[in-house]
């Protein structure tokens, strides 16, 4: 599977400081809703062990195909692929943490997204999303556009998520990778947008992370 390089991703701060403002460890039981190339997936299966369990979801069986053809390859049998929309996540077991990265944003109705990732986490466990604020992003100082994404500014509405959905707010914060020239932050940018940016000083969308936790059973 096209896994891009964990080093190379440019919002990887982001992903390390938000796991490690949770006590994620072995045996728990996470859930990475629009897995994608499965980069979250397969960090979480890291931290989780053998004992542990990661479901993988994608609307895509392809990405299912390719996940499960990864699990076998890296001896990593707590990685488990569930082909399934965002519309529509529901597991049989309650989850210690429902995650979700760049995905809100394309969905039709992110809040309902958010609240089955609520509805899937146990009393106590944690929910996670990285959304971004795309229109500010720069390049050559002129803003970035996203017309095939339903709610390209997302990000900016998501802090007020777990308060809504009866949740407690852990942490929130938003990051912006920028850069000039060859490296990660141009490589993203033209494999996002098919263009490759020169030398052009760039600003990747800010993405904005949000921690939030279901409140303990009484």
């Amino acid at each position: 599977m096209a896994t891009p390089p964990f080093d190379a991703d440019p919002y990887r701060a982001a992903l390390v400081d938000a796991l490690a403002r949770i006590p994620v460890g072995p045996d728990w039981r996470c859930a990475d809703i629009g897995t994608g190339t499965g980069s979250v997936s397969l960090a979480l299966a890291a931290l989780v062990g053998p004992a542990g369990r990661v479901w993988a979801v994608d609307h895509s069986p392809d990405t299912g195909d390719e996940l499960a053809a990864v699990a076998r390859e890296t001896g990593t049998p707590q990685l488990v692929p569930l082909v399934q929309s965002a519309e529509e996540f529901a597991l049989p077991v309650q989850v210690d943490l429902a995650w979700c990265r760049f995905l809100l944003m394309h969905v039709a109705e992110p809040f309902a997204v958010w609240r089955r990732m609520v509805a899937a986490t146990r009393p106590g466990g944690f929910i996670v999303a990285q959304e971004p604020i795309t229109t500010a992003g720069r390049v050559g100082g002129a803003p970035l556009s996203m017309p095939d994404a339903r709610h390209p500014d997302i990000g900016a509405s998501l802090p007020a998520f777990p308060a809504a959905s009866g949740c407690a707010l852990v942490s929130a914060w938003a990051v912006a990778p920028a850069g000039a020239g060859p490296g990660p932050v141009a490589s993203y940018l033209a494999e996002l947008s098919g263009v490759d940016p020169g030398d052009d000083p760039i600003v990747l969308p800010v993405l904005v992370t949000v921690i939030a936790q279901r409140p303990a059973a009484s």
